[in-house]
């Protein structure tokens, strides 16, 4: 497999790396197993210290970070730069909260003394994304560490820089050698490191295909996986709800990254009378967005990742138009710009037999739907075998409880756009995977919960 950093808005090369070979794997898994066993003995004291540090040189360079990001996988300049920025925030997070989160729990029963401790599992591998190559890979690495475990990145082989870049910053803020190592290796080479007994866990965010893979050879192992897979997320649309704010933080919610996030809002449910109105002005501002070089500071949409990437999603879209989608805008590749420009695209009237009714569409195309009532706008957000994220818009206090109760998800949020924060638990449910990252849930993921009882 080919390991480079390839400028998406160009097609250039800028840069290829050889993949590990065997002996320098092993080399790489000894040292973490040795160092395991030490770091889990230090303070959270002496771990903040360290990730407080690594908090500030990821605020110290986060322009040079950002243009490293953006010239890998084509994001916009602006949002390379606070995707970088949003990673300080997490290492101070559980540079602070960490220890309470793992604080001995004390339950009491029969025993002289009962409580729960929690302990650090050893060798983490985490298998990471490139469409947020810095946020990704920090969710996971500042509650791992700060738990006393040891990780291995498995970054994806189009952002090899950012990869290695993240292992020095947390050499640079003084984790021991060993205590985070970047592996640049394929994709098949993963099963062998876990089914190797010195890995104890292992965490991924990707397809759906790669989660199962890595669920398969973990379980194999009888190891604890957490995995973020794919989302087709609703964004539902109340007649009570302010429409204004609601279509401009649909067009935010839509094109993120690109339209490349799991996360991102794809299906837009717009209930009764409002339904017009919102697709009207929603259509108009996905029109008026800018795509072109990311680097520049005026571009809303940059390039996708890949070719391949931008080559399916435009067949996604025009089989679903084949299907009897309707148009609204955009619906092609802007090919005058570069093979992987994707123009903004509003699909409407979506049979079930589209790709654009169920399917993830990884880009810049937003599928609307019109609903009844509310009860409509339920069946359809579950109508997926995702689950990951949703957005519900009312001002009615009844409605959004029915959101609450009724969406199957693993976050709702209610007149707002679905987003990862450091202090609350994010994952998802059905084929968006299981587990949480992020807050305490995410931190205990990788833990051993310990019952100690002493007569």
């Amino acid at each position: 497999m080919s390991i480079a950093t390839i400028n998406p808005a160009t097609g250039e090369t800028l840069e290829s790396f050889d993949a590990l070979n065997s002996s320098e794997i092993e080399a790489r898994l000894s040292l973490a197993t040795d160092v395991a066993a030490r770091f889990r003995l230090t303070s959270y004291s002496e771990r903040a210290v360290a990730m407080n540090k690594a908090a500030q040189i990821l605020e110290d360079r986060k322009s040079e970070y950002g243009r490293m990001i953006t010239l890998e996988m084509g994001k916009p300049i602006g949002s390379a730069i606070a995707e970088v920025a949003k990673c300080a925030t997490v290492c101070r997070h559980y540079a602070e909260h960490a220890e309470h989160y793992l604080a001995d729990e004390v339950i009491e029963t029969n025993a002289a003394r009962s409580f729960v401790t929690f302990q650090p599992l050893g060798v983490i591998l985490a298998v990471m994304p490139w469409n947020f190559p810095f946020w990704q890979v920090f969710r996971f690495a500042a509650p791992a560490l700060m738990a006393g475990n040891t990780g291995l990145l498995k970054h994806a082989s189009n952002v090899p820089r950012s990869a290695l870049a993240i292992e020095q910053i947390f050499l640079d803020a003084g984790f021991p050698e060993g205590a985070f190592q970047t592996l640049l290796i394929g994709s098949d080479q993963v099963a062998a490191l876990l089914e190797d007994d010195r890995v104890r866990a292992a965490t991924l965010t990707g397809s759906e295909p790669a989660g199962s893979d890595v669920a398969a050879s973990a379980g194999r192992g009888i190891k604890k996986t957490v995995l973020e897979l794919g989302g087709s997320d609703p964004f539902i649309v109340m007649p009570s709800a302010d429409l204004d704010r609601a279509v401009e933080v649909a067009v935010k919610a839509r094109i993120i990254n690109n339209g490349q996030s799991c996360i991102a809002a794809k299906r837009f449910i717009v209930v009764g009378k409002v339904a017009d109105e919102f697709e009207e002005k929603f259509t108009a501002a996905m029109k008026r967005l800018t795509v072109g070089d990311p680097l520049e500071e005026s571009t809303d949409i940059g390039p996708l990742a890949t070719t391949a990437i931008a080559e399916e999603l435009e067949g996604q879209v025009q089989r679903s138009v084949e299907a009897g989608a309707r148009l609204l805008a955009g619906g092609r590749r802007l090919k005058d710009l570069g093979p992987n420009y994707f123009e903004p695209t509003v699909l409407s009237d979506i049979p079930k037999s589209a790709p654009a009714y169920a399917e993830e569409l990884f880009g810049p195309v937003a599928s609307l739907f019109r609903a009844q009532d509310i009860d409509d706008a339920i069946r359809l957000a579950n109508s997926t075998p995702f689950g990951l994220g949703a957005s519900a818009w009312t001002n009615d206090p009844g409605e959004q409880q029915r959101f609450i109760d009724g969406i199957e998800s693993g976050q709702v949020f209610i007149n707002a756009m679905v987003a990862s924060d450091a202090r609350l638990p994010f994952g998802g449910i059905r084929r968006s995977g299981y587990g949480r990252e992020l807050g305490e849930y995410g931190i205990r993921e990788f833990v051993n919960i310990k019952t100690v009882w002493i007569a």
